[in-house]
């Protein structure tokens, strides 16, 4: 097996995406407790985006293979591992590795994708879907009746947690540009103009007393906005910064701002809550738990697309080889969804 040929993508350093490398080599060898994914879906997300700016706040070193989730047939199994799990089709949450034909990954993380759901269907909800369901259920813990605000309805996370949101029975007020509107009012969310109207302005008058839950990924001057728009009793998921996306400098300190504020309103006593939301927390204090806890929720981000109550967004599919287009296509505003790779 190890004769045939692994496609990789290697981000060598802060370039544009002509400047990323498509490399061949040797298909790895699973170790101890892992397993060879032959990959089938893989994504472009806003971390690669960050990361190809050299922003993303945890980044490895230049070079590197980016790719945060990974969907496919397990090719071969290492020691230790069931080998009853080779052919089937699995998800898992990498953070850099994905954009390769064969990836090895440890046994434990692996999630197995339900008969019936394609791989990028699959791929669509990996990171996004996780992502959504934690924000919604086990931060802001969202219930029936309850009014939500999604910025950037019309994204990767975004169209996930207004579908999640619905199937919990909340009211859902989504800011998107113009072009996103009609479909997002299809979908029963009320849509806001982010680029034109006065948001803030605009969600009061659209829930006077406040909101339940401000999901925000855009970070920067707005998040106090977001603050000051919940009701008592509400819910601020901070979850990225995508306003300093461009920005020179230190890539940390966005974040640490926001982790800052997160901390000086958990102070005050206003029966608000604010969290900034990592996926990966808890994983140094308890490997075992935090792999227990994605792999319930992604088999529920599963489960509900199976039952219709969330759809997979795909925005385009292309081959490692038109990496450079995909990171364009994803990074250009003008999608709806996730860009896909495949080999």
């Amino acid at each position: 097996m190890n004769a045939a040929a692994m496609v990789e993508v290697v981000l060598p350093g802060k370039v544009e995406p002509e400047g990323l490398q498509v490399r061949q080599g040797a298909v790895p060898a699973p170790g101890p407790g892992q397993v060879v994914i032959r990959m089938e879906a893989t994504g472009v997300s806003f971390a690669e985006q960050q990361m190809r700016r050299g922003r993303y706040y945890d980044q490895p070193p230049f070079p590197f293979v980016p790719g945060y989730d990974v969907v496919g047939i397990v090719a071969e199994t290492g020691e230790g591992v069931d080998a009853g799990l080779a052919g089937t089709r699995v998800a898992a949450l990498l953070k850099v590795g994905g954009w390769a034909s064969h990836v090895v990954v440890d046994a434990a993380d692996l999630v197995r994708v339900p008969d019936g759901i394609g791989a990028a269907e699959a791929e669509t909800l990996v990171i996004n879907g996780i992502t959504a369901w934690q924000m919604l259920h086990r931060k802001a813990r969202v219930r029936a009746g309850q009014t939500v605000l999604v910025h950037g309805a019309n994204g990767g996370v975004g169209s996930v947690l207004v579908q999640l949101a619905h199937a919990a029975g909340a009211k859902v007020i989504g800011t998107a540009s113009a072009r996103h509107h009609a479909a997002l009012r299809a979908q029963g969310v009320t849509p806001v103009d982010y680029r034109t109207d006065d948001v803030p302005a605009r969600v009061r008058q659209l829930a006077p007393h406040g909101v339940d839950a401000v999901f925000d990924h855009v970070g920067g001057r707005g998040i106090v906005d977001s603050w000051r728009l919940l009701a008592p009793g509400g819910t601020l998921v901070s979850y990225g910064s995508a306003s300093t996306r461009d920005d020179e400098g230190s890539k940390q300190w966005p974040v640490l701002k926001l982790l800052g504020r997160v901390w000086l309103w958990n102070t005050l006593p206003n029966r608000r809550r604010a969290y900034f939301f990592n996926v990966w927390a808890g994983r140094a204090l308890s490997k075992n738990r935090f792999r227990a806890r994605l792999r319930t929720d992604l088999t529920q981000v599963f489960e509900a697309l199976q039952r219709g109550e969330i759809s997979a967004r795909i925005a385009a599919e292309l081959p490692l080889s038109q990496v450079a287009e995909a990171m364009r296509l994803a990074e250009s505003g003008t999608v709806a969804g996730k860009v896909v790779l495949h080999t």
